[in-house]
C-alpha cells in the first residue's frame, strides 16, 4: 500500500521541531524546522483539563516553563499564560535568550495551521482515551489525515485510533515491537506480518541492553515493507553509519546536521 504520509520517504525528523535553536515543541521551533527543509516534525500532545489538545512533551511544566504542576491539571487559558521559553539556554544557563519574549504553549490545531502542508509525527502522551477522540477531531477538521502519523507508548491509544479512523497511519508501539524483535532475532519471523498498513518502527539503536538496529533487523523488516525510524540521534558519525546501514529516517534535535549528512549520502 502506498502511504501518503511516507511519500516521499522521510529522512529527517525534527525531534520537537528545531529544538537545537528554539524552545522545544513551540511554534517558533516548528516554523524554523520547516524553513530548514525537514521532512517531518515530531511532537507530543497532552489533553488539558478543559479538553484541548496542547503540544508539550513532559507530563509536568517545571522543566521548560515558569509554571509548575501537571499539564493536564491546567486549562488551556492558564497554560497560555506561561513562558514556554523560560528555561531555554544554549550556554549551560548563563543566558536565557527567549525568556520573556512571549513564546507560549501551542495547541495541535495552531501547529497544523502555522505549518500548512507539513508532515507531523504526533505522540499521544495522555492515557485518557478522550485524547484520541479529540486528536481525531482536530485532524479531520483540518483535512490532515495524510500528513499526520499517530504514535503513542500507550497501546490502548493506538488500538482506539486504528479503529476510530483507519485513514490515519500509526506507528507500532513497544508492546508490538518487542515480540517482533525477538522473532526476528530467533529467525522465526513470518513472511507476512498480517498488518493492514505499513509498519512504522520508531526505535532506539539499543534498549534494555538489546541491540535493536542491526543490518539483519533492517533487511528483515524492509523485506516485509516496514519503515525504520531511529531516535534520537545527534552525532553526525552515527547518523552516517545508520543511513549507510539502511535506516529510513533519523529523529534528531539537530536537524541541520541530519539534512547535511543525508544530502552527502545522496538520500535527499
Amino acid at each position: 500500500m502506498k502511504e501518503p504520509f511516507l511519500t516521499p520517504t522521510p529522512r529527517v525528523v525534527a525531534h520537537r521541531g528545531d529544538s537545537h535553536h528554539y524552545p522545544e515543541n513551540t511554534i517558533e521551533a516548528f516554523t524554523s524546522a520547516v524553513k530548514m527543509g525537514i521532512d517531518v516534525i515530531e511532537t507530543d500532545v497532552h489533553l488539558t483539563r478543559d479538553g484541548h489538545v496542547v503540544i508539550w512533551h513532559d507530563p509536568t511544566l517545571d522543566r521548560n516553563t515558569d509554571g509548575t504542576g501537571k499539564v493536564e491539571d491546567h486549562t488551556l487559558e492558564a497554560l497560555k499564560r506561561l513562558d514556554a521559553g523560560f528555561t531555554f539556554t544554549q550556554d549551560g544557563g548563563s543566558t536565557f535568550p527567549f525568556r520573556g519574549k512571549g513564546i507560549c504553549m501551542a495547541t495541535l490545531a495552531e501547529a497544523l495551521e502555522a505549518c500548512p502542508g507539513q508532515r507531523f509525527n504526533v505522540d499521544l502522551k495522555s492515557k485518557n482515551p478522550e485524547i484520541v477522540h479529540a486528536f481525531n477531531k482536530i485532524i479531520t477538521e483540518h483535512g490532515a489525515e495524510d500528513r499526520v502519523l499517530c504514535a503513542s507508548f500507550h497501546m490502548n491509544n493506538l488500538r482506539l485510533m486504528r479503529k476510530l479512523n483507519p485513514r490515519i497511519l500509526t506507528s507500532v508501539t513497544t508492546m508490538e515491537v518487542v515480540p517482533l524483535l525477538f522473532r526476528q532475532k530467533l529467525g522465526i519471523l513470518p513472511k507476512n506480518l498480517g498488518m493492514d498498513r505499513t509498519l512504522v518502527f520508531q526505535v532506539p539503536v539499543k534498549q534494555w541492553g538489546i541491540q535493536v538496529i542491526t543490518p539483519d533487523f533492517i533487511e528483515a523488516f524492509h523485506k516485509r515493507g516496514a519503515i525504520i525510524q531511529v531516535w534520537t540521534i545527534n552525532d553526525s558519525t552515527l547518523m552516517r553509519s545508520l543511513f549507510s546501514m539502511g535506516v529510513d529516517s533519523i529523529m534528531t534535535d539537530d536537524p541541520g546536521t541530519v539534512i547535511r549528512v543525508a544530502e552527502e549520502l545522496g538520500l535527499r
